[in-house]
């Protein structure tokens, strides 16, 4: 592309050198909670650019490592954020994507262990995925008041507000069998809240289950291959041909890395543009993968590009 440089390069980019990258791509990956919108606030244009690109024929998708609702919930969501054409088959949440993976390639034959939320546990019911039904009314003691399922073959963490010692408990006896899988949704560290607050986020807890049972969780959420890899089985994308746009260096950016796929940063989330030139400057070549191939303010840059190739 003429006057575009990539290979890792961090450049900042608008206008016209928008529009050529985007001409070269067939299919655009979002991010959605920091580029799409933060929490319940849209970020400004961005129904706008959905709908823009999808008129020029690109396919959009949202690949989200947030695995607190399910995807219907999600379509709900981007309706009330002034969103008109967003359908639930172009959404990838870390929840749905962890029943496909436990469905489709584990081929589970057993029940699943869920340390979650109902966004988790409603995706791996449609799915048809088996799971251990907690009950709520249990005692409080220690781990020998609690019977073990001998039919769980997995163990599932997500995001878990109601995270405890017994469920900790509880997982770590069943991953003493070997032949259990261990999973988690995502590696997300922790998640920003208004007010500056930050709440624990899945990578957190699965470090505790780590920790305490001595074994290491595959991740099925970004920056792991499996997310882009679902997409691409129902959609045949090409990831030459695909652009990845994200506002989190270490899991959005590094699964573009990972994909294959050419990444764009946009400033309007976690990730600053001093902590890509930090990575980039870095004489640590596993850094290398957190440096974005593009950096924009904003995706609503997006909308000015295409107006002044028009105008």
């Amino acid at each position: 592309m003429a006057g575009l440089v990539s290979s890792r390069g961090c450049h900042k980019i608008r206008g016209s050198q928008i529009r050529e990258l985007l001409d070269s791509k067939l299919n655009v990956l979002f991010d959605c909670d920091g580029v799409i919108w933060n929490g319940e606030t849209v970020v400004a244009g961005a129904p706008e650019v959905v709908t823009l690109l999808k008129q020029q024929g690109k396919k959009v998708f949202f690949i989200t490592n947030n695995c607190t609702r399910p995807r219907a919930s999600y379509v709900t969501k981007f309706i009330r954020l002034g969103f008109t054409d967003v359908a639930e088959e172009e959404i990838f949440s870390s929840a749905y994507c962890s029943a496909a993976y436990l469905r489709d390639v584990a081929k589970l034959q057993g029940k699943v262990y869920v340390i979650g939320c109902q966004g988790v546990v409603k995706e791996l019911r449609e799915a048809g995925v088996p799971i251990v039904e907690e009950d709520t009314d249990a005692p409080t003691g220690t781990i020998y008041d609690y019977p073990l399922d001998p039919d769980v073959k997995a163990v599932l963490v997500g995001y878990d507000e109601k995270f405890d010692f017994i469920k900790l408990a509880k997982a770590c006896c069943y991953l003493q069998n070997t032949e259990c899988l261990f999973l988690a949704t995502d590696p997300d560290p922790w998640h920003p809240l208004r007010g500056g607050r930050i709440t624990p986020g899945s990578g957190s807890l699965t470090a505790a289950v780590e920790t305490a049972s001595s074994r290491k969780a595959t991740v099925i959420g970004k920056p792991s291959c499996f997310m882009f890899e679902c997409i691409a089985s129902q959609f045949n994308l090409d990831p030459g041909q695909s652009l990845m746009v994200g506002d989190r260096l270490e899991t959005d950016i590094l699964f573009g890395a990972n994909c294959g796929l050419d990444t764009m940063l946009t400033l309007t989330g976690v990730s600053t543009l001093e902590d890509a030139h930090g990575y980039k400057d870095s004489d640590d070549p596993e850094r290398k993968d957190f440096v974005p191939d593009y950096v924009v303010e904003t995706i609503a840059d997006f909308i000015e590009a295409y107006e002044e190739e028009e105008g």
